[in-house]
């Protein structure tokens, strides 16, 4: 382990007060389970390798329209600046369709956050070895691997632009959750001046794996991402979809004090906040907010446009800009995906757990400033 970056991290205070003892860890016991975290911990990005290959999920990528809005924030951001993109979390088609739209327009490619569940088989050795996905630990206590973690990351964005969900995971419920700050503080514990973060929403017409998280709600135990995979090939079948990937205005991080709780809490406020107005509002989103069990159209488009209202003044990030035209745009593919029956004139609940899944997309956006309360 004589590489750069971890004789960097074994260098840090945070990291060099657990090799000396004075813990509960004896110096032998600590230097043995850093060594092991920062093994664990040490990726390799060979980007020119992961284009070649398209990645094993491409035949699911390909389903999947993405559609950049203010890619030249990131264009110009990168320019000048190291970059630390946080996006928000829907689907394990995030981490290509993000990465996929950044290497379209030229930009450089960052080195990625995952959950360490998506490091096992052959899907680890590529994340490992190809992409550049960073394994966390979501849940560890233990102060060592959280001390090293965060050594590694401030030590990382040296040399590489990162890409964090500060979720921690994705949305089981469909809400847009509260962000964690370890990876952010982390983030800041590289004291670069020239660091910004850009906010970055990812929003779809139908995420994926929408059965399978809506029949949750809320993750009670971590399952193996080859089955995971399994799941969302079978999803794929007869699935399209627009992915929209909004980027905003870089956020300054020169002023903000590492060691300051203060500024850490406001600066996640402030990065919810610019993700949450970028994320696209979408026609099956508004149409499931608006849908009741039994609802003739001109009913639905009138409460669609009524949640339009409410969403202006947020502002939202819109995709239509009335009811007619999200009825229009959404109905087909709800149908399709069984989560809603159409009578004549007069639209049905089929899937409550689904639709609720896409009405809640929006709740950060009304519920959270106490606008309409339209939704289920």
């Amino acid at each position: 382990m004589d590489d750069e970056i971890t004789q960097a991290v074994l260098s840090r205070e945070e990291v060099a007060r657990y090799l000396r003892g004075g813990t509960r860890l004896s110096p032998h016991e600590a230097q043995e389970r850093i060594a092991a975290y920062l093994k664990e911990l040490r990726t390799t990005q060979r980007y020119h390798v992961y284009r070649a290959l398209k990645h094993p999920l491409y035949p699911i990528l390909r389903k999947i329209q993405p559609r950049a809005e203010h890619v030249e924030r990131a264009q110009a951001a990168t320019g000048s600046h190291r970059v630390v993109y946080a996006s928000n979390h829907k689907s394990h088609m995030d981490y290509l369709v993000e990465l996929v739209v950044l290497d379209d327009h030229g930009i450089r490619p960052p080195v990625i956050t995952a959950g360490i569940n998506l490091f096992n088989g052959a899907m680890g050795l590529l994340n490992r070895y190809v992409t550049g996905a960073v394994p966390i630990r979501r849940n560890s206590r233990d102060p060592a691997y959280l001390a090293t973690l965060r050594a590694y990351v401030a030590e990382l964005v040296h040399r590489h632009d990162l890409f964090l969900y500060p979720e921690g995971g994705r949305s089981y419920s469909g809400e847009f959750k509260t962000l964690k700050t370890g990876l952010l503080q982390a983030v800041l514990q590289a004291r670069r001046s020239d660091m910004v973060i850009v906010p970055v929403g990812i929003a779809y017409d139908l995420v994926l794996e929408d059965q399978t998280l809506a029949r949750q709600r809320v993750k009670r135990r971590q399952r193996l991402f080859t089955t995971e995979v399994a799941e969302m090939v079978n999803f794929a079948v007869g699935y399209r979809t627009r992915a929209f990937v909004t980027f905003g205005q870089p956020i300054p991080l020169a002023a903000v004090a590492p060691e300051s709780r203060h500024d850490l809490l406001a600066l996640t406020r402030h990065t919810r906040e610019a993700i949450g107005r970028l994320y696209k509002v979408l026609p099956t989103a508004l149409l499931a907010a608006a849908l009741r069990p039994s609802t003739r159209r001109r009913d639905l488009e009138d409460r669609i446009d009524r949640l339009l209202d409410a969403l202006r003044h947020v502002p939202a990030n819109l995709a239509v800009e009335c009811g007619r035209d999200a009825v229009d745009q959404a109905t087909e593919p709800l149908v399709t995906r069984g989560v809603i029956a159409v009578d004549g004139d007069r639209y049905r609940v089929r899937n409550r757990h689904i639709l609720r899944y896409y009405a809640r997309t929006l709740d950060h956006l009304l519920h959270d400033r106490g606008g309409s309360r339209l939704t289920h």
